[in-house]
């Protein structure tokens, strides 16, 4: 009886711990996708050293949880999003806003993917 009891202990921390990466993660990526989306608006209205510095500002809260974030979440998911944040400074610095706002996009996408994969789902479990 006393291991069920400590089965059960342990199986509920997992839950426990579970939900609060999740709810962790949606915080995170909401801030990150509305500094990019700000960024956006900055840009479109050729304000660009604004939104550069907004998109910097973004990547820095992604290095600097970038430990948790490779132990937690896979690493191609990680490194795909540091890419884009590469490519979508590049392209500020450009001044190109089609393929900038395009680039922006995909990397908003990949960030609110992340929040999703990690969801309880019938769908992520299965």
């Amino acid at each position: 009886m006393k291991r069920l009891w400590i089965a059960l202990a342990l199986l509920g921390a997992i839950f426990a711990g579970t939900l609060l990466h999740i709810r962790s993660l949606h915080g995170f990526t909401d801030r990150l996708s509305t500094l990019l989306g700000q960024a956006e608006e900055l840009a479109e209205a050729e304000r660009w050293e604004q939104a550069a510095a907004l998109t910097v500002q973004a990547r820095d809260i992604w290095t600097g949880r970038d430990v948790y974030l490779h132990v937690l979440l896979r690493h191609g998911d990680t490194d795909s999003i540091y890419t884009a944040f590469r490519e979508t400074l590049a392209l500020l610095e450009s001044r190109e806003y089609g393929e900038y706002a395009a680039a922006n996009a995909r990397l908003t996408t990949q960030i609110q993917l992340l929040y999703e994969a990690e969801q309880l789902t019938l769908k992520n479990i299965f």
